[in-house]
Parts: structure tokens; C-alpha cells; sequence
């Protein structure tokens, strides 16, 4: 390998090089500041250099990695993600009493696994991708370690949930790969194109159906959810909102990848399973969000039906001709994740590590204390629902455009009901933060940079639901 080949790697080197350089400087001094300041340096150099790598061609492709201009696009996406989730931790964490250092590291190796799963284009990558991400994310979940909420024992009972229930799906990953790797002899995801799809299909169609029920459990799609409403309400803000993005995004895009490249949708069964995760967490995702009052479970449970919209894109890639599916794909990733980060940004505003607010009562009146956090806040809501002039309707558009072309009729009546529904139980948010302010309201901290990423993230949102062709643009240039 020469230098020249290193140079598509360079973001990935520089994520890991910001692991290294922060774990080393908590090892000699803790300063909070400066570990927060070394981190978000580190993810802007990674986010630099992935985005000037963005115009060149695409590379040759490494035995184990393709850091063509698709993955260098999502990697700038992760990095500026991480570093939102940085800066609103940073007022989550305010009082902290010790140890807040380690949670910026676990950040920065969770990172570090999601750019490795942007570029994977082998199934070694992709696990070894995902176990780092997994990894640092079980530590996320549980940190509060010391705070009032840990005699409760609710961080680390989500941890310990997530845990399990991802170990059981990476070894139904694992099943999946060694069935593969058995009819094909070859563990690079092109080698599925090898899998027989006539007699002798049996196979096959365990070997892929086990890897889709695992990533299906990273993606929380219906019917392997059961462990997404426990993990978002138990868990600290800022770790649920890395998981809630980055941690959906990085599988999303692996999968996009296999889906597109291998045409591994062209076994009936295959399809067929992934039409019912499609219908079912539409439905179900929708449905069971009306019954809470918890904001984190509501976020948690309309994630299980977003997740069943992209696949609507999924599938339609494999009958549809053209990057209509990658595109729609593609901005419907970057709407959710920047929808889903904001919404976790104001629940950050006013929670800390004692204290969690996360009920619907908690933002009662919150139109009357503060006006432009609320007024960002029902844009990220109204956009989660698909409301014109937002990202959050021109990503449904798409995929309703690329479901028209594919035929998909009932996955897209699914889509327009879903919607309906979901517009409900966002207004009920909004209706609570218009209601008068109660006399025991929770104080609600400054947060300059917690609210300075939000107001970013509102911005962004309303930019690409009104001129959304700048976005698009550089999606149809870079698409697989």
C-alpha cells in the first residue's frame, strides 16, 4: 500500500488519532474543557478532511473498505453529528461532580466504529465496525454512574439490556456470515451476488434472513424493538441521542450498500420479509407512541416508524430503476438525524445527570419561559411529522416518489396513515408548551452551547425544506 492510498483514509486516521490524543491527555490531567475542546477539534479535522475528499473521484477499493464520496459524505455527516452531541452533553454534564472526561472518549470510539461502517464493504469491516460502536456505546448508556438517578439503577438497567439483546443479534449476524461464507467461499459483501437463488435457495435464505433479523435489531424495526423504549427513557440524553443518530445511520447506511450493490432483494422471501419489518413498525411504531406520556418513549417509538419509512426506499431500490432510492434515502437520513438530535438537544436543555425531564408535563408553558427554544423545539416536531416547509416533508416526498415508481402501494398507504397519526402525538407536545406555565415548572438552565447547536439544527431544517435542490444536489453526485 502507498501513501497515496492512505489518503482516502485520512478521517478515519484522524478519529482514531483524536481517541488516542484524548485518552492520553485523561490519563495525565483531568480538564474537562480541554478534552471537549480536543474532541470537537478532532471531529472537525475528521469532518475537514472527509469533506475536501468529497469532489475527487472514488477510489480504488480496499479489501475491507470503500471510502468512496458516498461514505466520505455520511462520515462528514457522523462527525458533525458527534460534535452536536459533544456541545449538548457539555450542559448535560455542567454538574457532574467527577469522571466526565471518559464519556468524550467513549464518543470518540463509537465514532470511530460509525466512519468504519460508512466505508465497510466486508463483512469483517462491518463487524468489527459494529462492535466498536456497540462497545462504547453499552459504557454511554450507563455513565452516570454516580449520580442521584444511579441508585434507581435505570441508566444501567438500559445498558445492560442493550447489551444483551446486542450480543444475541451480532451472533445471529455472525450464524448469517458463516452460512455465507459456506455457499460463497468469500466474506466481502459482493460475494453475495455468489448465494444460489434457485434450487438449493434454502440456504440463502436462512444466511440472509439472520443478518437482516440482526440488523433489524440495530434499527429497532418491529418486531425487535422491545428494547428501544427502555433504553431511550433510561438512558442520559446526550448517549440516546448518539444512539437514536449516529447509532441508526451507520447501520442504515451498511445496509443501503448491500441492498444496492448486491441486489440481495431479488430473493423473494428476502423481499417479502423486509416488506412486513417495513409495514409492521410503521404501524406498530405509530400506534403504541399515542399511548405515552414520556417524551424520550414518544421519540423512541416514532424512531421505530422512521425506520420503517426508509425501508420503503430499501426496497424500491431493487425495483426501481435508477438512484431515486439512494437519493430518498440519503435526505431522509440527514432530515431524521438532524430532527432527532434537535428534539434530544431540548430534552438535554433540561435535564441533567440528577435529573431527567423527559415527561410531557415537563414542557408545559414552555412557549411563555422560553420562546425561541420552544419555537425551535415544534419545528423539529413538526418536521418529524412531515409538515411542508421543512426537511422532514421533502424526505417524506421522496420516499413517497420512490415508492410510486416501485409500485409499493400498501407500504405507502401505510406511510400517509402513519403520518396522520404521527402528526397527532407530536401536537400534543406542542399543545403542552402553549398551555400556561404551571407554578411547579422545572427551572430551565442556560445551555449557550446545548442551545446554540439547536437553534443550528432549526436552521437546517427549515434551509433544505425550502430550497432543498442544494442538498440534493451534492446527494445525486455522490450517490452509490
Amino acid at each position: 500500500m502507498s501513501a497515496g492510498d492512505l489518503i482516502p483514509l485520512l478521517p478515519l486516521l484522524a478519529v482514531t488519532a483524536s481517541s488516542i490524543w484524548v485518552m492520553m491527555a485523561i490519563g495525565v490531567k483531568r480538564n474537562y474543557p480541554f478534552i471537549l475542546g480536543s474532541t470537537v477539534g478532532g471531529l472537525l479535522i475528521a469532518g475537514l478532511l472527509a469533506m475536501n475528499l468529497l469532489p475527487g473521484p472514488a477510489p480504488d477499493s480496499m479489501p475491507l473498505l470503500t471510502m468512496d464520496p458516498y461514505a466520505q459524505f455520511f462520515t462528514v455527516l457522523i462527525c458533525a453529528l458527534a460534535i452536536g452531541v459533544s456541545l449538548v452533553g457539555h450542559n448535560y454534564w455542567a454538574e457532574f461532580d467527577d469522571q466526565r472526561e471518559e464519556f468524550l472518549l467513549l464518543l470518540l470510539l463509537a465514532t470511530l466504529g460509525a466512519v468504519v461502517l460508512a466505508g465497510a464493504n466486508h463483512f469483517a469491516s462491518l463487524l468489527l465496525g459494529l462492535e466498536t460502536l456497540s462497545m462504547s456505546l453499552y459504557g454511554m448508556l450507563a455513565y452516570p454512574v454516580q449520580s442521584e438517578r444511579a441508585p434507581n439503577g435505570h441508566a444501567l438497567e438500559s445498558a445492560v439490556k442493550y447489551l444483551i439483546l446486542s450480543a444475541v443479534s451480532t451472533a445471529m449476524i455472525l450464524f448469517g456470515v458463516a452460512l455465507v461464507y459456506a455457499e460463497t467461499g468469500s466474506l466481502s459483501f459482493a460475494g453475495l451476488e455468489g448465494l444460489p437463488a434457485g434450487p438449493g435457495i434454502g440456504i440463502s435464505v436462512v444466511a440472509l434472513l439472520l443478518i437482516s433479523a440482526g440488523v433489524a435489531f440495530k434499527l429497532s424495526l418491529f418486531p425487535f424493538h422491545i428494547w428501544t423504549p427502555d433504553v431511550y427513557q433510561g438512558a442520559p440524553a446526550p448517549a440516546t441521542a448518539y444512539l437514536a443518530t449516529i447509532g441508526k445511520i451507520a447501520v442504515f447506511i451498511v445496509l443501503l450498500r448491500v441492498v444496492v450493490e448486491t441486489r440481495t432483494l431479488g430473493i423473494a422471501p428476502v423481499a417479502v420479509v423486509f416488506s412486513l419489518l417495513a409495514l409492521l413498525s410503521i404501524v406498530a411504531g405509530n400506534l403504541l407512541a399515542l399511548l405515552q406520556d414520556n417524551l424520550k418513549r414518544i421519540l423512541a417509538y416514532s424512531s421505530i416508524a422512521h425506520m420503517g419509512y426508509l425501508l420503503i426506499a430499501i426496497i424500491a431500490a431493487f425495483y426501481a430503476e435508477g438512484p431515486i432510492s439512494v437519493e430518498a434515502v440519503s435526505f431522509y437520513l440527514f432530515a431524521y438525524v438532524i430532527m432527532t438530535l434537535g428534539a434530544f438537544g431540548v430534552v438535554s436543555l433540561l435535564s441533567s445527570d440528577a435529573q431527567e425531564r423527559d415527561s410531557i408535563s415537563d414542557y408545559q408553558g414552555m412557549f411563555w419561559r422560553r420562546p425561541w427554544l420552544a419555537a425551535a423545539f415544534t419545528g423539529m416536531l413538526l418536521s418529524l411529522a412531515g409538515i411542508p416547509l421543512t426537511a422532514g416533508f421533502i424526505g417524506k416526498f421522496y420516499l413517497v416518489l420512490a415508492g410510486v415508481e416501485s409500485g409499493l402501494w400498501l407500504l405507502l398507504a401505510a406511510l400517509v396513515v402513519g403520518s396522520g397519526i404521527g402528526l397527532y402525538y407530536y401536537l400534543r407536545i406542542v399543545y403542552r408548551m402553549l398551555l400556561p406555565e404551571p407554578a411547579d415548572a422545572p427551572e430551565l438552565r442556560e445551555g449557550n452551547a446545548a442551545f446554540s447547536v439547536v437553534l443550528v439544527l432549526f436552521m437546517l431544517l427549515v434551509l433544505f425544506g425550502v430550497y432543498p435542490a442544494s442538498l440534493m444536489n451534492l446527494i445525486q453526485a455522490i450517490a452509490l
